[in-house]
């Protein structure tokens, strides 16, 4: 190592013109010795012009000019004297450098909580758009009641995206490049990525509601003429009762066909929903790296959520609130088929 490129005091640095103050900065690691407290300022101010963030660390008077001016000041919390807390941003309770990595991997956790916060409320919510939109534009049977768009917004959305908030650090998290101070939060990889999540989401949505009317042999023509079914003569009865022939209207209009539908679409969006907050964990590594279990609070998230979800679908006084009806194993079977692409 070059020490006469790399330690300077402070009347030998600041005696170089301008623009090799800059080039020094520039180039690797520096010592400073022998600096004034107007010293400390000005460089703290040169690396802020420079585009750097700066963080300052000091404990004496003398040190307060350039912890105010950093873009993070630290101070001592037991040597550091008064006035050099007051013009810090942090204090370090215990004196101990270590305390700022552990503060910096916090602050990164949080940051990433953050995200994953809002990419799943995103995702989740343009899946709900998508699902509204495209149901009405393809002229189909209400897909989602307003009932069961405020259930999933209130309920199944909620808690999951409040356990997002609580996750545990990601073990990986120190070992990226700092983001830069203006990045945005939405960058152009996260919008790509939620976007093409929310249109998955809407399009299974409304893929296990045109399931369960294929099943029963409806068209997906029939389906968007459906305030004309009386008009149909080539209808098949649903095969679920033979014996009992439904006329082409009731499969729309009787309550429980209709039901079934919209449970099916509900729990697609639901299960969804839930997968998709438990691979939320993480936004770099998958869930095989960082098993959702590690954080026994998202799992609550998720499972009570879920929970209530059957509950409305198979206790029949909520059912009937709802306008849901209990489904069977190959419709549950069919929801996953739809809903575990989302991982």
């Amino acid at each position: 190592t070059n020490l006469e490129s790399s330690v300077f005091t402070g009347e030998e640095f600041f005696a170089l013109p301008e623009e090799k103050q800059k080039e020094v900065l520039h180039t690797g690691n520096k010592v400073f010795c022998r600096t004034e407290p107007k010293d400390k300022q000005v460089l703290v101010k040169s690396l802020e012009a420079m585009g750097e963030v700066c963080a300052m660390t000091g404990d004496g008077v003398n040190d307060s000019p350039a912890l105010q001016q950093a873009s993070i000041g630290v101070a001592m919390g037991i040597t550091g004297t008064k006035v050099a807390q007051n013009a810090a941003d942090m204090i370090l309770a215990d004196d101990n450098f270590a305390t700022i990595v552990s503060a910096v991997d916090e602050g990164r956790n949080i940051y990433n909580n953050m995200l994953s916060f809002v990419t799943f409320l995103l995702s989740c919510n343009m899946g709900e758009v998508v699902t509204v939109v495209l149901g009405t534009l393809l002229g189909m049977p209400e897909v989602l009641s307003p009932m069961h768009l405020l259930w999933v917004n209130l309920v199944t959305d909620g808690p999951p995206a409040t356990a997002l908030g609580f996750t545990k650090s990601d073990p990986s998290a120190m070992m990226r490049q700092p983001r830069r101070s203006d990045e945005a939060i939405m960058n152009r990889w996260m919008f790509i990525r939620y976007i093409i999540t929310g249109l998955y989401v809407g399009f299974a949505t409304i893929g296990s509601f045109l399931w369960w009317y294929r099943d029963k042999h409806v068209s997906l023509h029939q389906l968007s003429s459906w305030t004309s079914c009386e008009d149909w003569l080539d209808f098949t009865h649903s095969a679920e009762a033979p014996t009992l022939p439904l006329s082409p209207c009731d499969i729309f209009y009787a309550g429980k066909h209709k039901a079934r539908a919209q449970t099916m679409a509900l729990s697609t969006l639901v299960v969804m929903e839930m997968l998709k907050a438990l691979s939320a964990v993480s936004l770099t590594q998958s869930m095989v790296k960082i098993p959702p279990w590690t954080s026994p609070v998202l799992l609550a998230g998720v499972a009570i959520p879920f929970l209530l979800h059957l509950a409305v679908i198979y206790i029949p006084q909520l059912a009937l609130i709802f306008g849901l009806a209990p489904l069977t194993k190959l419709e549950w079977k069919v929801v996953a088929k739809f809903a575990v692409p989302i991982l």
